[in-house]
């Protein structure tokens, strides 16, 4: 990569009339450098089965490559066309709920050997057809992909052997599973029951774990396929989703993000936020550390809105602050979905960056300007590396447990808690990387924050107490330590192994109903000082207390503790607090870890992030996400601000437009 990538998703086969030379026209004034095609589109290049026809495909390439505008492919497998499922429909996936209809995307069923053999003769058949393209810089394998909740027969068959591979014995599995529980014991491989209705977490989130492996497999079975036809230099991508919300939210519980990653070259995702007065760039910041941290390296935004919902048409000057947000946490692509907007069907109203009209609009001319800079700029900000001392341990099987008792919690979900830690992270200007169960790196941070660990094995927790003996801080979420890696709660004082660390322990835990810190110990608004939803009634055995429950009869118990254990620190949040509280404790714990500096004196609607560029210099964004001008004071060595080309020295202090961009380059 010696270049940023200002990309579109571009399909020829959705336009009303022939207009590719106009696009490109376009594209090349709005510094557009690279299109992403193909990935939707099966029944327009296999209009019927065994026909194939790429004349969409060669027309786009031919253009695209004439102009000087790259292109990546993608496979057109997660959308099938109707011969298929007329022929055989089989292939539609049979979920809890039944047999899945046609009509909807993502509807088949990833395991069926019938759309496999169809799905690997469509991707052969494109790849032979357009491998030596020169215009072809890398390949995306299938779309947005997760396990879309297949249980069918043949999946229910498939989990028996992977747990027959996994436990080797039923007297194992069920005594791993506590299936004694209302007669759930197995006795026979033969008779294993269909999981779909099961009441035990332990095996249902067993088989969450196990559709998880299937999209894993699924991609790196795409992958292969294609490494046969790519050229040297190319790479190969995946457009990875996270949790939805109406936007980009939390943890994807349908993938494992860092495994299935490892069969790509580059990672890649969508990320979707609120915009106008609602922007604040944590989407954008978490769907980006995420995404850098799934293969620790620099990685694609493959999609993001240009002007989408109607909620979401940028302000003057957002479409700019967003681009190159992206890039602060290491993006060296951002493409948007898409370039034009869609005359009919679904996604009528999720307009591109050109309206339906094709005409120039504000959004489009904002664009131009970011095509510009990124051509400018590109030698100081591609290829930026960051080294953040903090990291937050997530955990997909930790989601999947913690969200099989949500009716506990009053819905509660592993993702809330997960974005208020995050969230108050980037508030305070903590650059952090995620890291998870399988990470080899956790002892390279100083300080981790620890989301629901509520279903971890043991050696895990003896890591993390070792981190914190070792000398590192960890913070941690109610309901960690809880079960063991099989959803099977510890017979232990609770939390756990970690409890030694955290030096505290508990076997009681209530619901929170008008409960408040006592004293206000955190120095928050009477209403930010109350607790929702659960708390533990914690019980120090060394930790020092840092709140107590404000309540006629759980207050003599521990709400928030500190414990030093060896050269470290533990911090333990057993309730739900509020985003003025955690942020609190999440600044102390930072100050005491030394994390805490110049750039942490910097709070949100003021956002700044660095790294090193490839030159080896440190770039330093600030951003200003709000709707008024505000003031910096540059604690850094001087430099220059690349937009503007502007001299800046130490404690100059800078005025940033609403919802604008700083970006300096250290000499």
């Amino acid at each position: 990569m010696d270049k940023l990538l200002h990309g579109v998703a571009y399909y020829d086969e959705y336009m009303p009339y022939d207009r590719l030379s106009k696009d490109i026209e376009m594209m090349k004034a709005a510094g557009i450098n690279v299109v992403r095609i193909a990935e939707s589109t099966w029944s327009t290049v296999e209009p019927q089965n065994g026909v194939f026809d790429f004349t969409h495909i060669d027309s786009v390439l031919d253009a695209m490559h004439e102009a000087g505008i790259k292109v990546i492919v993608g496979t057109p497998t997660y959308a099938v066309p109707t011969w298929m499922v007329k022929e055989h429909p089989n292939v539609l996936a049979i979920t809890p709920q039944g047999q899945n209809k046609y009509g909807p995307r993502q509807n088949m069923d990833i395991t069926n050997p019938t759309y496999l053999f169809y799905a690997e003769r469509v991707i052969r058949k494109m790849m032979e057809h357009v491998k030596d393209h020169p215009a072809i810089i890398g390949y995306q394998a299938d779309n947005e992909t997760k396990h879309y909740n297949t249980s069918g027969p043949n999946v229910q068959l498939l989990f028996v052997k992977y747990l027959k591979e996994k436990f080797k014995d039923l007297d194992t599995l069920n005594k791993s599973f506590g299936l004694d529980y209302w007669s759930n014991r197995i006795n026979s491989w033969e008779d294993f029951p269909n999981v779909d209705a099961s009441i035990n977490a332990s095996l249902s989130s067993e088989f969450a774990k196990f559709q998880r492996k299937l999209v894993t497999d699924f991609l790196a079975w795409q992958v292969s396929i294609i490494n046969e036809y790519k050229r040297p230099g190319q790479f190969v991508t995946q457009n990875f989703d996270f949790d939805w919300r109406g936007y980009s939210f939390g943890v994807q519980p349908s993938v494992d993000h860092f495994a299935a990653a490892k069969a790509f070259d580059i990672a890649g995702v969508d990320i979707y936020h609120p915009t106008q007065d609602e922007l604040t760039g944590c989407e954008i910041s978490f769907g980006g550390d995420m995404a850098r941290s799934m293969k620790r390296s620099n990685y694609f935004v493959i999609e993001t809105e240009a002007q989408g919902f109607a909620s979401w048409v940028p302000y003057p000057g957002q479409l700019r602050l967003q681009a190159f947000s992206h890039l602060a946490s290491g993006a060296n692509m951002v493409s948007y979905w898409h370039w034009h907007s869609i005359h009919n069907s679904f996604e009528t109203y999720w307009k591109g960056l050109l309206s339906h009209d094709f005409e120039p609009n504000p959004t489009y001319e904002e664009a131009i300007t970011i095509g510009k800079d990124f051509e400018r700029l590109s030698s100081s900000l591609i290829n930026l590396k960051k080294k953040n001392k903090a990291a937050v341990l997530f955990s997909n099987e930790a989601l999947t447990a913690f969200n099989s008792f949500k009716y506990f919690t009053n819905g509660l979900d592993y993702n809330d808690v997960l974005r208020l830690m995050y969230d108050a992270l980037y508030r305070m200007n903590i650059g952090c990387d995620f890291v998870d169960p399988s990470s080899d790196n956790l002892e390279e941070y100083i300080m981790l924050v620890v989301p629901p660990l509520y279903a971890v094995s043991d050696s895990l927790l003896y890591r993390l107490n070792r981190f914190v003996e070792n000398g590192g801080h960890v913070v941690y979420a109610f309901r960690s330590g809880f079960s063991d890696e099989n959803v099977k709660v510890r017979t232990t004082h609770q939390p756990g192994i970690i409890g030694e660390a955290c030096g505290i322990y508990y076997s009681q835990f209530v619901n929170a109903n008008n409960v408040s810190l006592k004293g206000n110990p955190f120095g928050v608004s009477e209403e930010n000082n109350r607790l929702t939803s659960w708390m533990e009634l914690i019980i120090p055995k060394k930790a020092e207390v840092l709140a107590w429950y404000d309540h006629p009869y759980w207050g003599k118990y521990a709400a928030v503790t500190q414990n030093s254990y060896g050269k470290g620190m533990a911090t333990y949040i057993g309730c739900l607090v509020s985003r003025e509280v955690m942020e609190k404790i999440l600044e102390k714990a930072a100050r005491q870890a030394g994390i805490w500096g110049a750039d942490q004196e910097i709070y949100f609607p003021l956002i700044t992030k660095s790294g090193i560029n490839q030159k080896g210099k440190t770039v330093h964004y600030y951003f200003n996400y709000s709707n008024n001008p505000n003031l910096i004071k540059y604690p850094h060595v001087e430099g220059t601000e690349l937009l503007s080309d502007k001299a800046i020295k130490t404690n100059d202090v800078m005025n940033i437009e609403p919802w604008g961009v700083l970006i300096v380059e250290e000499k």
